[in-house]
């Protein structure tokens, strides 16, 4: 009899760990995260640690933690008794992000040629994707996939250190697509053009035209920074 009850026990206690929160500190960094490159929280924004605490449902020193984090990946400023400072994304910020994407892409979607089916199918799946979530108004998640589809390219060439490094210009790269995305609707159009153009390229075997379509697909961002639009 001993035995049942010991099962019945540890049955009873596993989704107490199963549903055991994040810390709350993991939990308003979480949040604010996403609200920034979501632009729920756009460039200009002051967010207090008050309200913060109160939208989260926690004290305001696990805030006072979480953002310390952010100032640090360089989405916020700090003040004193103030709060914290959403920063905009600068000129310098989307040249130093272009120019490290292009050094990296042309390098990675010349290496990718020829092109293995099974990336082919699955940059295929990841336009489609992005055709439907255009189609329905989701900037946010188009964004997502508009970096997917470029990670892909860099990953397929087995280089991990190129692919760490490419990662790292994830948030930056989902905070400035979606913030084209709102500001110039009519780009989402012109950027899935562009994907076709890759996918075309890299399924003919064509390396030079897959690196002229992603040099032009990324140089755009260039024209931006310039306040110049294309």
């Amino acid at each position: 009899m001993p035995a049942p009850a010991v099962t019945a026990t540890a049955t009873a206690a596993a989704p107490v760990t199963a549903l055991k929160r994040p810390p709350a500190a993991e939990r308003v960094y979480a949040h604010v995260k996403q609200a920034v490159l979501e632009r729920r929280y756009e460039g200009g924004t002051l967010l207090t640690e008050g309200e913060l605490a109160e939208a989260v449902g926690v004290s305001r020193t696990p805030v006072r933690e979480a953002l310390l984090k952010l100032e640090v990946e360089g989405l916020l400023r700090l003040y004193p008794k103030k709060g914290a400072l959403v920063l905009p994304v600068s000129a310098q910020e989307i040249a130093d992000v272009v120019e490290t994407r292009l050094l990296v892409e042309t390098h990675a979607v010349r290496k990718a040629v020829p092109a293995p089916a099974s990336l082919l199918a699955r940059l295929g799946e990841l336009l489609e994707q992005q055709r439907v979530q255009a189609a329905a108004g989701d900037f946010t998640a188009a964004a997502v996939t508009d970096r997917c589809f470029h990670a892909e390219i860099v990953r397929s060439g087995g280089n991990e250190i190129l692919s760490r490094l490419y990662d790292q210009l994830r948030d930056r790269q989902l905070r400035m697509g979606v913030a084209v995305m709102h500001s110039h609707p009519d780009r989402i159009a012109k950027t899935l053009a562009e994907h076709e153009e890759i996918l075309a390229a890299l399924v003919a075997g064509d390396a030079e035209a897959a690196v002229a379509v992603v040099t032009r697909h990324v140089g755009w961002f260039q024209n931006l920074a310039r306040g110049e639009v294309r």
